[in-house]
């Protein structure tokens, strides 16, 4: 990659699968600091059920967007926003490199292509536009919306579709109705990366770390953090994890159960970030293999952001 090529670098995943020491060696080589695009670990006390990075890691790279809420308040994404481009500033003023690393899916796709005002998607309208041929979609947003259609990738189905969607359903353009900040999709296409691994190889290693939360102390933490209002934030309470120990602490199961529990459901919320990744962010896909160092994945990327500008 050029030497001053500052632009923020995109880490995304299922969980477990390895963002997090990935990014960190991409920090210390590139130099680069790192931003948690997490919903959950921007909440101060949810430590060990949202795997956040260790103290050791976070006096080696700054972090940002960890511990920034507590429990009494409620972060939404229009925050995080607001805070990852105050963030982005000042790590490049600084002549060090984004890096925003995470797996929730909504705050990528809002800081990449903005939050807009536009209305809630029209089964029927969608399933009608899907149908048409992408040259009539491309057609009928270049005779209504000029600006969107000089900026929109003309080969992002779902994304024309939308802004062809929004514009019927409002009869204004779709761009009036995009967010005070820019989209940021198309400046960094090529800068973005999504790790995946065979799915025995993550199904292990999720298993892994949950036996791993427990052991550390999941269920007192989570004891303690009732103690301290997690009860009345209903966002911070569906973390996978604190929910189910919280239903085993008022007595709905026992402890070996419950981690199983947590265990299918971290399946099943990985097989949905997956999907949602693969489907809504253009990202170059690195192949993960089974205990393969974080350093070698990391030659990975860096390979291919060179080959982005050779």
């Amino acid at each position: 990659m050029k030497p001053n090529n500052l632009s923020p670098l995109l880490l995304a995943g299922p969980t477990a699968s390895g963002k997090s020491a990935v990014a960190l060696e991409l920090a210390r080589r590139l130099p680069g600091e790192i931003i948690s695009v997490d919903s959950m670990q921007v909440y101060r006390g949810l430590d060990l059920g949202t795997a956040k990075p260790m103290a050791a890691e976070r006096a080696e790279i700054t972090h940002h967007l960890i511990d920034v809420a507590s429990l009494e308040e409620t972060f939404d994404v229009a925050r995080f926003v607001a805070l990852a481009n105050i963030a982005i500033t000042d790590i490049q003023r600084r002549d060090v490199v984004p890096i925003l690393s995470g797996g929730t899916g909504l705050y990528f796709n809002v800081y990449l292509n903005g939050l807009g005002t536009a209305p809630a998607p029209d089964p029927a309208l969608r399933a009608e536009l899907e149908t048409m041929p992408l040259p009539a979609l491309l057609d009928e947003l270049a005779r209504l919306d000029s600006v969107s259609f000089d900026e929109i990738d003309l080969k992002n189905r779902r994304r024309v579709v939308r802004a062809v969607e929004v514009i019927r359903l409002t009869g204004q353009p779709f761009s009036r109705q995009r967010a005070q900040w820019p989209e940021r999709a198309p400046e960094l296409r090529g800068r973005g990366f999504g790790l995946q691994r065979q799915r025995s190889d993550l199904i292990s290693r999720i298993d892994r770390r949950v036996e791993a939360m427990f052991t550390a102390g999941l269920v007192e933490e989570t004891r303690r953090l009732l103690s301290l209002g997690l009860s009345a934030n209903r966002t911070a309470l569906q973390a996978l994890g604190y929910r189910q120990v919280v239903e085993h602490l008022n007595g709905e199961r026992g402890l070996r159960e419950t981690i199983e529990l947590v265990k299918m459901r971290t399946r099943q919320f990985a097989k949905r970030q997956l999907t949602w990744f693969r489907g809504q962010m253009d990202l170059h896909w690195i192949d993960v293999s089974a205990n393969e160092p974080a350093t070698e994945t990391a030659d990975k990327i860096q390979a291919a952001l060179v080959s982005q500008v050779l």
